[in-house]
Formats: structure tokens, sequence, C-alpha cells
């Protein structure tokens, strides 16, 4: 039988995991009460999540550019979304931005390896921005980084496209 936990637990879990409030209860009651258990377990469900959404087509989203301190360096991308609702939600923007942040500072050629001609060589989590560990969070990929929101968002998110300039390439 899953054990009762606190509305503090569950609400610590929240702010910590910005997962729903019946998601915290379960995986508190899964893990006993234990935080770090029920904060992979969340995780966890987010990858399987995305998994399952990855075939939905996504027509929606929105362009979010980022230009670096000093103008010499911009990043526009395409973060692509099931529906337009998700996409003006602040946890979509903030994701578009970081990612074109990511395609500024690290620029990458290819959005995943699945882009990349058999021909050419080079390290996919140099050239490929999914395998990228991400700017912000180095012990995550971007590809993970996106994978948390479809599981926060529950939709079903791909990077279409980018472009980086750099003033003098």
């Amino acid at each position: 039988m899953a054990s009762e936990v606190s509305v503090q637990a569950i609400k610590a879990l929240r702010e910590l995991t910005s997962a729903g409030i019946m998601d915290c209860k379960r995986a508190l009651q899964e893990t006993d009460g234990d935080m770090e258990a029920a904060q992979r377990a969340l995780a966890a469900k987010g990858i399987a999540s995305a998994a399952k959404k990855a075939s939905r087509a996504t027509n929606e989203g929105l362009i979010e550019s980022y230009v670096h301190s000093g103008g010499r360096i911009a990043a526009l991308v395409e973060l692509n979304c099931e529906t337009d609702f998700v996409a003006r939600t602040d946890d979509f923007k903030r994701l578009a931005h970081d990612v074109a942040m990511q395609v500024a500072a690290m620029a990458p050629v290819h959005v995943d390896k699945s882009d990349v001609p058999e021909d050419e060589d080079g390290n996919p989590q140099e050239t490929c921005l999914m395998q990228q560990p991400f700017i912000k969070d180095p012990t995550l990929s971007v590809r993970e980084l996106v994978d948390q929101a479809v599981g926060k968002l529950g939709e079903n998110i791909r990077v279409g496209r980018f472009v980086r300039f750099s003033l003098g390439e």
C-alpha cells in the first residue's frame, strides 16, 4: 500500500520539478516519500512521455531569436509543438530562448545526428544540436531538455531548424 505524503512534500516536489500535483503525489507515494527518488521517477516519466508523443505532428510553434551581448553573434531557432496554446506558454518560450542561446554559443551544424550526411566526419556531441550538452546544465543534453519540456507540457516538441550568424563569417 502506498504511504500518505504531506501536502508540504507534494508542494516541494512540484516546485522542484514543475510536474502536476497528482503526479508529484503518486511519485512520492511510490517512493515512500523519498524526494530524490520521486524526482528521478518523474524525470523517467517525462522521457517515456516524450517517446510516446514523438510521432505526433508539430505544425505550431514559434521562431525565437537570440543576439549575444555585443551584437556579434546571433541565432534564430524554429521550435515546433502541436498547438498554438502550448506555443504561447512561458515554459515553451523559455525553452525556445534556451535553444537559441545554445545555437549561438555552441555553433551546431545539424539539428540531430540523423541529419548528418554519411560521408561527414565529426563528433555528434559537437556538431548536432540535440546531442550537445546543454550550456546551462551540462549534465543534460539538449534532447533531454526538450524531452523534459514534452513531459511537462504534454505535447510533442521538435526543433525544426536554426541558423547562426557570426560577424565576419
